[in-house]
């Protein structure tokens, strides 16, 4: 479902919107292993704002949709696996988001898989792993070579597909640039809401454009 991994994408892709905002100053993209860092630094109060996403797209974006990343983001004041469909406009909504409504299988070899469910935040959707998994996630992720990802469809039907496999490197440094330059959430956050159904998630992104 996730289809083959594709070539690396080009640096001006790797930052969100949000960071391109005209109040913040943005660093230079760094390539740390695998991975790409991007920060920008708000000029009224020095905080930094970052994105640190493989370099390589599980679904590249086609179109005007919404490609599908794999990312380190703060969960709860942990740096954990994500994957991410950011910034959904309606055509990327109404092409692919009934694929995104379920969970994300990740498995970092010779561990165990788990399962991460998706939910809607804004206008992204972020599959990242439950409060339980997040700690061994966390410390499986600074010594994996490579992760295995699968999606699987709403209402937690499984999937035989072949799942998409990332080559890793550099992800302690990565993780550490990213500690240092980024504010931590507290650790008593308030949990990401659950994944919705299909029909859910539609009807909440068309809430949302309608505003």
């Amino acid at each position: 479902m996730l289809g083959a991994m594709l070539r690396p994408v080009v640096l001006t892709c790797l930052a969100l919107p949000l960071l391109l905002a005209p109040a913040a100053r943005a660093q230079p993209v760094e390539e740390i292993g695998s991975w790409r860092l991007a920060c920008v630094t708000d000029r009224m109060t020095d905080r930094a704002a970052c994105l640190l996403r493989h370099r390589d797209w599980l679904e590249r974006p086609a179109g005007s949709g919404s490609g599908l990343a794999f990312e380190i983001i703060d969960r709860r004041g942990r740096l954990v696996p994500a994957v991410t469909a950011r910034e959904l406009t309606l055509d990327g909504a109404a092409r692919g988001l009934l694929a995104l409504s379920g969970t994300a299988q990740l498995r970092f070899p010779p561990n165990q898989m788990v399962e991460m469910p998706c939910g809607l935040e804004g206008r992204s959707i972020l599959c990242t792993p439950k409060a339980e998994d997040a700690a061994r996630v966390e410390a499986e992720l600074l010594q994996a070579d490579r992760a295995l990802l699968r999606l699987v469809g709403t209402g937690g039907s499984s999937s035989t597909a072949e799942p998409t496999e990332l080559r890793l490197s550099g992800t302690r440094d990565a993780v550490a640039r990213l500690a240092r330059q980024a504010p931590r959430e507290p650790q008593a956050a308030v949990e990401p809401p659950a994944g919705f159904d299909g029909r859910e998630l539609l009807q909440r992104l068309y809430r949302l454009f309608a505003q």
